[in-house]
């Protein structure tokens, strides 16, 4: 196991244990303000510091790990579950005009970076965490389209998959029961990248008022409330910056760990 996975997964797991803690106890009342106690260093009381309005820095923290781990994951989920099986389809029936219409639609997706769509879905439902998992979700249908597709052609031409088609096996069957295990390792360490992603885009859409609103705290929004005391409370932008910087790092560490451990030709080249 590299190290890369260790460091990464004792990252990762940190995040992911603060938003569960945070379901059934964080130190105060996240949005519970405190005026006479605002803009506090890290002290003994408040570890963190606290905001402009008094609310405890830490306990905001752990929240927002809650919420950029939720509007990353099933952004993903989403991503995947409709990507996936597109990528697969277009592999199945490359060349024809099935997969020239998925590939078209992919690059269309392309087109528009996720904040555009987001402006667009917010321009019509309005802004909140809902409309940010959709505006991540559909940016990562086309990236797990691709890369599935890319995986699927190369095993298309396989002896076992020409076995698979002699037996009888239709193409739906060959792409679940023989392209998808095969490819699930590579889905296995986009996913653990777009997660990432994900959680970077949420600030990124929080920070411009895009992302989950009021009360609920975001890093993102953490940082856009920072910016105009940075010069006498700077540790309300390093705070939150810090968090999102350890926790990208520490997904892509565990990505790029995951796929030297899943992949035989890297073990055997370590070896």
């Amino acid at each position: 196991m590299s190290r890369n996975l260790i460091l990464g997964g004792a990252m990762s797991a940190l995040v992911l244990l603060a938003a569960a803690v945070s379901f059934v106890w964080t130190p105060f009342d996240h949005t519970a303000m405190d005026i006479p106690s605002k803009l506090q260093t890290p002290n003994v009381i408040h570890w963190l510091g606290t905001d402009h309005f008094g609310r405890d820095i830490f306990s905001m923290i752990m929240v927002g790990a809650r919420t950029s781990i939720a509007v990353a994951l099933v952004a993903v989920g989403i991503g995947m579950s409709i990507g996936v099986p597109l990528g697969l389809a277009a592999a199945a029936r490359s060349g024809n005009w099935l997969d020239e219409l998925i590939m078209r639609g992919n690059d269309l997706v392309f087109a528009f970076p996720s904040l555009v769509i987001a402006i667009l879905i917010t321009a019509i439902f309005g802004a909140g965490a809902v409309n940010a998992i959709i505006a991540i979700g559909i940016f990562n249908i086309p990236v797990f389209a691709r890369i599935t597709r890319g995986a699927a052609l190369s095993l298309w031409q396989r002896e076992f998959i020409l076995a698979a088609r002699v037996a009888g096996k239709n193409a739906a069957r060959i792409s679940a029961e023989h392209i998808l295990p095969n490819v699930a390792n590579l889905l296995i360490v986009q996913g653990t990248i777009q997660f990432s992603l994900g959680i970077l885009a949420e600030a990124g859409l929080s920070y411009v008022g895009l992302g989950a609103q009021p009360p609920t705290p975001s890093w993102g929004r953490m940082l856009a409330d920072a910016q105009t005391m940075v010069s006498f409370a700077p540790h309300l932008a390093l705070i939150p910056g810090t968090a999102i910087i350890l926790t990208v790092l520490g997904l892509n560490l565990m990505g790029d760990g995951l796929r030297d451990w899943l992949d035989p030709k890297l073990r055997v080249a370590r070896t």
